[in-house]
């Protein structure tokens, strides 16, 4: 049975710069030997290749799904619904998965804050809340408050995180 990476997601309101501390991150993780793959929620349709490319052409003409690889990497777009535990599946080599949203999740979270904005998401959830600079105190609801700039103490967060559910070093 393949193993199950530990998940954490990065959640907050739309535009609250979760792609953001995610891009930022991921340099660092991998710099400190981690393996992250990451897993968006997109909360309308979108459009799962560039128009006019062959595969988009066949899901237009109504394919059921469609695929593309090269030595390096591959592409498989699938029209059927799905949660994201599956797609957890397709990254059992990695050391960490990264969610992008999940807000109402049971997930472990970094909580992105806007100003002085109100939380959004359960308590229990949050290990870190990223706040703009200047913003909210050292901890908030007993959990640190980390400046969203910060991306060396988020690597440092979300390595420890990593390590403690289950990561050999």
């Amino acid at each position: 049975m393949p193993k199950k990476p530990p998940v954490l997601a990065v959640s907050g309101y739309k535009d609250s710069g979760k792609t953001t501390l995610i891009e930022c991150v991921l340099p660092l993780l991998a710099d400190r030997g981690l393996r992250v793959a990451v897993v968006k929620r997109d909360g309308h349709l979108f459009e799962a290749d560039t128009p006019g490319a062959d595969t988009w052409r066949f899901l237009r003409a109504g394919a059921s799904g469609t695929a593309v690889f090269d030595r390096e990497k591959y592409m498989l777009v699938k029209r059927e619904a799905i949660l994201e535990d599956r797609l957890f599946e397709a990254f059992s080599d990695a050391d960490l998965i990264l969610l992008e949203g999940f807000k109402f999740s049971s997930w472990p979270k970094i909580e992105m804050l806007r100003g002085d904005a109100e939380s959004v998401c359960d308590p229990a959830t949050v290990l870190a809340f990223a706040v703009p600079e200047g913003v909210g105190a050292p901890e908030r609801a007993g959990r640190p408050a980390i400046s969203r700039d910060d991306c060396a103490a988020f690597a440092d967060l979300i390595c420890a995180y990593a390590r403690g559910n289950g990561r050999e070093d």
